[in-house]
């Protein structure tokens, strides 16, 4: 947890300014400022759609520089000497569950303030609600626009709203029986009393209607296929496309309502080949699922809770046949990023279907404890398979999970490395796939000896390299000495006697670093050139190179 707020604050000092979610101060002043504070945050947070406010202490406003403070809230006595902490939270209504962290950033004391988003209702202190405005704390009584978009996010959840001519006959009775199953499951202490409630009486207690009435939840979750017209023009459907490894279509399949059936049928369609491994011994099984279990309804749970419906757009499940499989759903994705999810390993405090969210969680079908998204890393980790790769853009999240190791020797001595977190794997995981990663992962991994290279082109190290066997891709990736470069280029000014900088392109661009695209290698050239020209080794006339006469 300590790293994780570690990264979090190196994060948040990055932000361009202030925020209404977001507030640096040097040092404390008053209970009754930071009590202000919490209230403005967690209402700012909710406007602005985050899971979270910060109010961090040991950061300047101005600048947002890192500075320490001398600060320490398990010290602060409030009035009547009370505890800070308690003090605060007994005079915030509705009550939340903030936390506060102490941590080392640069050698300085740093506090942070991690102040969950509100949901309906505003936040007061000492009965007098607060927002944010600019980098100003302000009572949200002057400011009615954003006291009534707080009291209506509870109103948005789509997923609560009435279906106003569906009855319970509209409902599958296979379902109906399989939610009792799972709800008793779920709640054992009630196994003796659920079974004498009629279907009423559960589906509230359930959470799946409201006073007797359907919700397009009970519909999503329980509706008999030709009871989607329901919810319309919100589409419920989960299509699964089986493509070759070059992305021709081979088969495909619609799943419709109830999806608590339609889990278990797509569930069985997807193929989950059997990978062995090449070499047998104790570090590896013989033979593995491709996907773990738990991964598939994970994902596939997570597609269905978190999914826009309102947006027309239909659940897609596509099965390649280059052993990966790739869950997709519209809507944006509300936590902070990915990493956050995993690294905080908490329960999320604002859902885009809330009374979905909370009816899943009734039946089992999700975990609202927050770990789903870390334990599917886990799970990959667990095999040495690549880590889940997450695409939050254009309105929708995509998830591609690969199921096979991508390179043995390197996953078994990777293995073997000490003292890697999670965090240090993920990151890896990325340069290896030449994606980005955060600055502050970037230099733990290079503190590690893990990475080398320069932002944003960072490849494995050779210490790496050395240890997995791959010093043949280590060279490939980092690339050789600008000596070797030079002496490539000085060789043909020999040869040919003259060149233009194209044709050195030409000799040099399938010689470079894989790790730089194409326009980073013709920079590499022109960089090079530049420098043999200041060191006396080459000259320019015009367009043409030529050796420097001496």
């Amino acid at each position: 947890m300590t790293e994780y707020i570690t990264n979090l604050v190196q994060e948040l000092v990055n932000e361009p300014n202030e925020q209404e979610w977001l507030e640096f101060k040097e040092n404390y002043h008053s209970a009754e400022e930071i009590g202000e504070r919490i209230s403005a945050l967690a209402n700012g947070a909710c406007l602005c759609d985050k899971r979270y406010g910060y109010l961090i202490f040991g950061v300047k406003d101005s600048d947002q520089s890192i500075v320490g403070t001398h600060f320490d809230p398990k010290k602060q006595k409030a009035k009547g000497n009370e505890d800070l902490e308690f003090w605060l939270s007994s005079r915030l209504s509705p009550r939340i569950d903030f936390k506060i962290y102490d941590v080392d950033v640069n050698s300085k004391k740093v506090i942070v303030f991690e102040i969950p988003a509100t949901s309906h209702t505003p936040v007061t202190f000492l009965h007098e609600p607060y927002i944010r405005v600019g980098s100003y704390t302000k009572k949200l009584k002057d400011y009615p626009e954003k006291a009534k978009k707080i009291w209506q996010s509870m109103s948005t959840d789509w997923s609560a709203e009435i279906c106003q001519d569906a009855t319970i006959e509209d409902l599958d009775p296979t379902a109906i029986t399989k939610a009792r199953q799972l709800f008793i499951r779920k709640n054992p202490r009630l196994a003796d009393e659920a079974p004498h409630w009629d279907d009423v009486t559960f589906l509230n207690k359930a959470r799946l209607t409201i006073k007797g009435k359907i919700t397009n939840t009970a519909i999503v979750l329980l509706g008999l296929p030709e009871s989607a017209h329901f919810i319309n023009p919100a589409v419920a459907q989960i299509t699964w496309i089986l493509k070759s490894a070059d992305g021709v279509e081979k088969d495909y399949e619609h799943f419709y309502t109830p999806f608590l059936l339609a889990v278990d049928e797509v569930y069985h369609k997807i193929r989950n080949l059997k990978y062995r491994y090449l070499i047998s011994g104790t570090l590896f099984p013989e033979e593995v699922d491709q996907y773990d279990p738990y991964i598939i309804r994970e994902a596939l749970s997570n597609a269905i809770a978190h999914q826009d419906y309102r947006l027309g757009g239909r659940i897609t499940i596509v099965e390649k046949e280059d052993s990966t499989l790739t869950f997709q759903n519209y809507g944006n994705f509300l936590p902070v990023s990915i990493e956050n999810v995993i690294l905080s390993d908490s329960p999320e405090q604002k859902y885009r279907n809330t009374f979905l969210v909370n009816a899943m969680m009734q039946l089992n079908l999700i975990d609202t404890i927050g770990s789903g998204i870390r334990r599917m890393f886990l799970k990959q980790r667990e095999k040495f398979f690549p880590m889940p790769d997450y695409d939050l853009e254009n309105n929708r999240v995509q998830v591609k999970i690969t199921g096979k190791v991508l390179n043995m020797d390197y996953a078994r001595k990777l293995a073997e490395l000490p003292d890697l977190s999670l965090s240090n794997i993920i990151a890896l995981d990325q340069v290896q796939k030449n994606l980005p990663i955060q600055d502050a992962d970037a230099v733990d991994l290079r503190k590690k000896s893990l990475i080398e290279g320069r932002k944003p082109n960072y490849c494995i190290s050779a210490n790496v390299a050395e240890q997995t066997d791959l010093q043949a891709e280590y060279l490939d990736m980092r690339g050789l000495d600008d000596q070797h470069y030079q002496g490539l280029i000085l060789q043909y000014l020999r040869k040919f006697k003259h060149a233009k900088r194209a044709d050195f392109e030409k000799l040099l661009i399938d010689k470079l670093p894989q790790i730089l695209d194409d326009d980073q290698r013709k920079h590499r050239v022109r960089n090079l050139l530049q420098k043999m020209r200041k060191d006396g080794l080459v000259e320019a006339k015009g367009l043409t190179w030529y050796l420097k006469k001496s």
